[in-house]
């Protein structure tokens, strides 16, 4: 039986604030569960219902102190609290490979949809500035279907960050060059922005070059996700 004070907490780890302070994060759902045992991602504790049977040791609870604890309407049989890793930031490591940057994607759902695509793309790494959606949200971590934990992310000053590059940064931008004419590239940067907002100052300043996805109807923009992934194809051809 769970206590009081572990229902309390496990709520609490919804909040962003309490996963920066104690490092850690909570995912639901069967499969993003077994996923994470079978990378062995590092896993504070599984709580489970009977339903829920795993090679894996897990705290046995009732489907009513699950539904306390869960994110869902509708309860996943089991809850696990992951740790968040401690990835050291390594600048120079911006100048080899595809790297992709986040300026102010605010929707988690978009940020989870950008791992995933990062890691299709094989990806090593994606930086975040600061007010981007939470990594380590449910929300974010069910739109990434387990990308989350293979691709590192870091959160960074982004116009900081992109002023050590020595390879090709590329900003998604409404008036750039036909991403159509970018040729592939073995090392660089692509910068997607928030759909409303789009490329910050400081983050323009650091383009090498802008590109955009030629609008062939009425759109007045198109999903960052999807942008990410056109450019990416294109780079990696």
């Amino acid at each position: 039986m769970l206590t009081k004070a572990e229902i309390l907490w496990l709520r609490g780890l919804r909040e962003r604030r309490n996963r920066l302070a104690e490092r850690k994060f909570v995912v639901e759902g069967e499969k993003l569960v077994r996923d994470l045992v079978q990378a062995r991602y590092p896993l504070e504790a599984v709580f489970a219902t009977d339903a829920f049977q795993a090679d894996v040791p897990v705290r046995r609870v009732s489907e009513g102190e699950m539904a306390r604890i869960s994110h869902f309407p509708s309860p996943s049989p089991v809850l696990a609290v992951g740790r968040i890793a401690e990835r050291a930031w390594d600048a120079s490591r911006l100048n080899s490979g595809l790297t992709l940057a986040l300026d102010g994607i605010q929707d988690p759902g978009n940020v989870g949809t950008l791992l995933r695509i990062a890691d299709w793309f094989g990806l090593a790494q994606v930086l975040l500035s600061p007010d981007c959606a939470d990594v380590f949200s449910q929300k974010t971590i069910n739109a990434s279907m387990g990308s989350f934990a293979r691709v590192a992310t870091h959160v960074v000053d982004l116009p900081e960050a992109l002023a050590a590059a020595r390879v090709p940064v590329l900003g998604c931008d409404l008036a750039g060059d036909d991403v159509h004419a970018l040729k592939p590239e073995t090392a660089a940067i692509v910068v997607i922005g928030g759909e409303g907002r789009g490329l910050s100052a400081g983050v323009q300043a650091r383009l090498t070059r802008r590109i955009t996805i030629p609008r062939r109807g009425r759109a007045e923009s198109l999903n960052a996700a999807v942008a990410a992934g056109i450019v990416l194809d294109q780079l990696s051809r």
